[in-house]
């Protein structure tokens, strides 16, 4: 009788899940479709993180010669109109360094290094801006990232134009066939890649004991008064995609 009674339920229960797969099965005639838009907008925030690396056989000057810089280097940035609110320290470190870090043999002194960021509302001081940090023993430039305070603002209206595409491109390959497009059924947005990115000439991401870039960028300074032209700021570029159905109708 139980095992009866088992089975009764297995069969009910199978008849429920074929009859809710019925009930939810779409049979109507429809057409799939991606719709994508890039809208570009000017930065009006710019993110700027600058490192400082200083060493000596003793800790304490090690760390003097540091402040010293960014002492300079914080005068250098308010001097470009940028106040001291907008400069932030990211992170400090002190590490004693060997020539056989393994071993611990071979002292070389005690490094020092210091990052900092700097807020930037007015793109058009980027070169001045950092023209005085390198210029005040700054050496080392980590990033630089343009951003839009508006980017929910720019990123709907992307959205906006991805959604027109996608109803504009379901209009023409439903024509095509004879076939016009109805109502939307579902409607997915997908992953357009980074929601900005930005190109310039001053990138060096990540800390290097090497300092060859900013060797060359200094090098780039002392060889004329200024530098020109040298930071292409561009605009950003914000996506949006999006992934339609549509009914199709005759």
């Amino acid at each position: 009788m139980k095992n009866l009674l088992s089975a009764i339920f297995i069969i009910l229960m199978v008849c429920s899940v074929n009859a809710q797969q019925e009930q939810f099965f779409d049979d109507r005639p429809k057409i799939t479709v991606n719709g994508e838009a890039v809208v570009k907008v000017e930065p009006d925030q710019i993110i700027i993180t600058f490192g400082i690396e200083t060493w000596d056989l003793n800790i304490m000057d090690a760390k003097q010669k540091n402040n010293e810089i960014m002492k300079q280097a914080v005068k250098g940035i308010q001097e470009s109109g940028v106040p001291e609110k907008n400069i932030q320290t990211d992170h400090l470190s002190i590490e004693p360094r060997y020539d056989n870090d393994y071993n611990k043999k071979d002292f070389i002194g005690y490094f020092v290094r210091n990052t900092f960021v700097i807020t930037l509302s007015e793109p058009d001081k980027v070169e001045e801006l950092v023209t005085n940090v390198l210029e005040s023993g700054v050496n080392y430039i980590h990033g630089i990232n343009f951003q839009t305070t508006e980017f929910k603002k720019h990123r709907e209206h992307a959205r906006e134009l991805a959604l027109n595409a996608a109803r504009e491109k379901a209009e023409k390959m439903a024509g095509v066939l004879g076939k016009s497009i109805g109502n939307p059924i579902q409607i997915n947005e997908g992953y357009a890649g980074s929601d900005w990115w930005y190109y310039n000439s001053w990138s060096g991401w990540g800390y290097s004991r090497s300092n060859t870039m900013s060797q060359n960028v200094m090098q780039n300074i002392q060889d004329g008064d200024q530098i020109s032209e040298t930071m292409a700021l561009g605009k950003i570029s914000i996506k949006a995609n999006v992934n339609v159905t549509f009914e199709l109708t005759e």
